[in-house]
């Protein structure tokens, strides 16, 4: 049996996206994204936990994360944890765990849409509007009636 591994954020970039290209043509976008958590203290204190996180999207998909994701745009993240490794200047062996991205969705409309961008393995990304919402319609009237008290509870 395999395991899972699949990580679900929404949260805020901490920056623009950084884009790499590589010499095949592939390309890499890597940016930071910040998920909040609010909890009370002992002493009923609001306490603000921040946790960031490294996240990073292939080809396609970090196309449009450099033509659509900015610094400060609330976005929706499904993907799963890599760790790296290297050997720093000093030697020193390095470790980072990162978000590969597969798919966002954008949350905070940077105009008057939000279209959901999904990678899918060897495939064109597929460009979605999110569905539009419907009108609520009004609750009925109810006819007043006139109900007695004598009821058996």
């Amino acid at each position: 049996m395999s395991g899972i591994n699949k990580v679900i954020l929404v949260g805020y970039l901490g920056k623009d996206p950084e884009i790499r290209t590589f010499e095949n043509g592939t390309k890499k976008a890597s940016f930071s994204l910040a998920t909040t958590e609010y909890r009370k203290d002992k002493d009923g204190n609001r306490i603000e936990m921040t946790e960031w996180h490294n996240i990073i999207m292939w080809r396609n998909l970090a196309e449009l994360a450099e033509k659509y994701l900015s610094k400060g745009r609330q976005i929706y993240v499904e993907g799963r944890l890599r760790t790296r490794n290297w050997d720093d200047a000093n030697g020193v062996k390095r470790y980072i765990t990162e978000v590969e991205a597969n798919s966002f969705t954008f949350l905070s409309p940077k105009e008057n849409s939000t279209p959901t961008v999904t990678q899918v393995p060897n495939q064109t990304v597929v460009v979605a509007p999110p569905p539009q919402p419907q009108p609520v319609p009004p609750e009925p009237k109810v006819p007043e009636e006139n109900f007695s008290d004598d009821l058996p509870f």
